[in-house]
């Protein structure tokens, strides 16, 4: 059976919005703004900054009411009732999904048909004024991520778990949106220390708010096996027993990781699963001795280094292992990529490392996914369907810069930009450092499009920001680190360079945090910001 610790109290604080004035860029306002400024501050304070906003201050603006209705079409339908799920706790309302507008207009209009082309297949087209508020779309995948834009146009009570007040109005105007990169993703390590169904769904939630699109689940290391597998039963059993520091571990079972692809689905992010290989395999090799060398199974490992252990290279047993465990992910996984690791194998040597991806990469392919695993698996030469993605500290590598000649996308995660679990600075409680310090503007200050010297934006598939456990054992602890690094990142997937400013960014994202408190979200006061 898997763990599920108790859940975790939530401390809900009421906070004044504080009104930014009209242009994004500046500090708050001193003078008290008056209704238009408020109302078209929520307009341009959306993250990720949008294509296109376009307040019209003659509009007036969308109140939701008890007389509310969402109304979707056919394809819709889903969006709307994940819609009225975030609205109604606060609100109260009743908020029907799909049926008749009511005679006064005061309707959400979620539909799906055609739009520019330019939108896409994840962009979409909002549009608010008295009568209500036109979302429109080519996809749901669309709709789902207006709905976000929408929240943000919200006052940020909308986001309390309790009923509220209110009043919940939109500002009018037009909002013409759609991501720079097709592949926006957020890493959890669940191996390192183990997250229960409920704490995966709660980050699911959270990266939602911000147009992710992909959650990278790293399932198997060193320290803990977290996905059962039933042709070889003592990687949960014994594997999944502990985790750093020698906690009580625990995994997923086939039912629950179903639930959690599921759960994230429903909000239009595919889980993606890794199993690390032929490295970070000490669970493994401590669960079964004859997928080591000598024959013998090490102790189980609750430590923090990395580079000791390999799968054995020359043993049958070991591609039995590796296609067994293989087949049953890709079972359970409908999304199109495996992630098979490939990182800090220091203990096996490059002749060796190659010689194993060459047999496991056509394994991996036969299952009818594509192959994704970091950077380093490119030594073995992939297709070019494959995915590396880079996770190095320089702006140069020449095992990517030569995948992209070759014609493979790359995904961007450079430790020094992205990884959420470094420290802010020296005197951040959680985290390591080993790849620098990263505060908000570090997170930001980058561009995906030209930062890999050889690898043009043409060839970026996307950016993901990993968030390793070493140091978080809670749900506190993984907000603290993503909050609020994580939207930096989530903007410079989704928006336009053109767009990038960050005087702007740093205060739309002082605008986040009544949000953040509402909805109980743990986050990082940094001094760069001039938060409420």
């Amino acid at each position: 059976m898997s763990r599920f610790p108790a859940a975790r109290p939530r401390v809900l604080t009421v906070l004044t919005v504080t009104a930014l004035a009209v242009g994004g860029a500046g500090a708050p306002s001193a003078a008290a703004p008056d209704h238009h400024q408020v109302k078209e501050s929520r307009m341009i304070q959306v993250i990720p900054t949008p294509v296109s906003v376009t307040p019209d201050r003659d509009g007036g603006e969308f109140r939701l009411t008890p007389a509310t209705v969402i109304e979707t079409d056919r394809g819709a339908r889903q969006v709307g009732e994940y819609l009225a799920g975030v609205l109604r706790p606060a609100t109260g309302y009743r908020l029907p999904v799909g049926g008749d507008s009511p005679r006064d207009g005061n309707t959400i209009s979620l539909k799906l048909g055609r739009v520019a082309d330019e939108i896409g297949d994840q962009g979409y087209e909002l549009r608010a004024d008295r009568r209500g508020v036109d979302l429109r779309a080519r996809t749901s995948a669309g709709l789902f991520a207006g709905v976000q834009t929408l929240r943000q146009l919200l006052p940020a009570e909308i986001e309390s778990r309790e009923q509220r007040r209110g009043p919940w109005t939109v500002p009018a105007g037009r909002i013409v949106d759609h991501p720079r990169f097709e592949y926006r993703s957020a890493m959890l390590d669940v191996s390192r220390h183990f997250f229960s169904p409920d704490e995966v769904k709660s980050y699911i939630d959270q990266i939602a708010l911000y147009k992710i699109n992909r959650l990278h689940l790293h399932l198997a290391d060193d320290q803990g096996w977290r996905i059962q597998i039933d042709s070889w039963p003592n990687l949960t059993t014994h594997g999944g027993s502990t985790e750093v520091g020698g906690g009580p571990g625990g995994f997923y079972t086939k039912d629950e990781f179903r639930d959690l692809i599921a759960y994230a689905a429903q909000r239009h992010i595919e889980i993606v699963p890794e199993i690390d290989m032929p490295g970070h395999t000490n669970a493994a090799l401590s669960s079964y001795a004859e997928l080591n060398c000598d024959g013998v199974a090490p102790p189980l490992y609750t430590g923090i280094e990395v580079g000791f252990s390999s799968l054995c290279i020359d043993k049958e047993i070991t591609y039995r292992f590796v296609e067994d465990v293989l087949t049953e992910l890709a079972e359970l996984t409908p999304g199109e990529y495996l992630h098979i690791g490939g990182d800090e194998a220091h203990a096996t040597s490059d002749p060796d490392y190659i010689k194993f991806f060459q047999r496991v990469l056509p394994i991996a392919e036969g299952l009818g996914k594509k192959v994704t695993g970091w950077h380093e698996f490119l030594k073995a030469t992939p297709s070019t369907s494959a995915l590396p993605q880079y996770w190095g500290t320089t702006d140069a590598n020449e095992l990517v810069r030569d995948a992209a000649a070759r014609g493979n996308k790359i995904l961007l995660s450079p430790a020094n930009k992205t990884y959420l679990d470094m420290k802010y600075d020296e005197n951040t409680p959680l985290g390591l450092s080993w790849a620098g310090y990263i505060e908000v503007d570090e997170a930001y200050g980058w561009n995906p499009g030209d930062y890999l010297d050889g690898v043009p934006e043409s060839a970026v598939l996307g950016v993901e920001a990993p968030l390793w456990a070493e140091t978080l054992e809670t749900s506190d602890h993984i907000e603290f680190m993503a909050f609020p690094r994580l939207p930096a990142v989530a903007e410079l997937a989704w928006s336009p360079w053109s767009t990038h400013d960050w005087e702007s960014f740093r205060t739309r994202l002082a605008a986040q945090a009544p949000r953040w408190e509402q909805a109980g979200i743990n986050f990082y006061r940094s001094p760069q910001i001039d938060w409420p």
